[in-house]
């Protein structure tokens, strides 16, 4: 008797533990870089009416650097305050839907790939690969910088 109090005070506890994550990785997710979740052309006309660049992910559902970039960067606070409030950020995969095409036209070779783009879809800034996030938010100021020099 004793050791079935146990077990089940002992699944309790883990059911407890669970959920305080679950919790927790939601509250990061609200607080990281938040993705327009509309079609490619629907991106590039919000860019153009909100005057604003584009911060594009271009990644492979079996890309294990892609993987980590979507659990530590993506959901990184100053991350996130930093690109939702200077770009539409958008990510796509390069095997499915608009991001075959736009690979394509990108000329995607590395996953990840990183791009700021003008909201006439011109890619101005571009990187292959993962970046923590204080790398992340210099790429985007690297981005900014060109996009005011022209």
């Amino acid at each position: 008797m004793k050791v079935r109090i146990l077990i089940i005070i002992g699944f309790l506890m883990l059911y407890n533990l669970e959920i305080v994550k679950a919790q927790d990785n939601g509250n990061s997710e609200k607080q990281g870089i938040h993705f327009y979740e509309g079609s490619w052309e629907d991106a590039l006309l919000k860019a153009k009416k909100e005057n604003k660049p584009i911060f594009l992910d271009v990644y492979a559902s079996w890309c294990g650097p892609c993987k980590i970039l979507k659990q530590k960067t993506f959901p990184d606070a100053e991350a996130g305050k930093y690109f939702n409030e200077n770009f539409i950020n958008v990510t796509l995969d390069a095997e499915k839907g608009d991001g075959i095409k736009v690979a394509q036209d990108l000329n995607v070779q590395a996953y990840p790939s990183l791009f700021i783009i003008n909201s006439s879809g011109d890619p101005i800034v571009y990187y292959p690969g993962y970046l923590k996030p204080e790398e992340l938010i210099d790429l985007g100021k690297t981005g900014i910088e060109h996009l005011n020099q022209n």
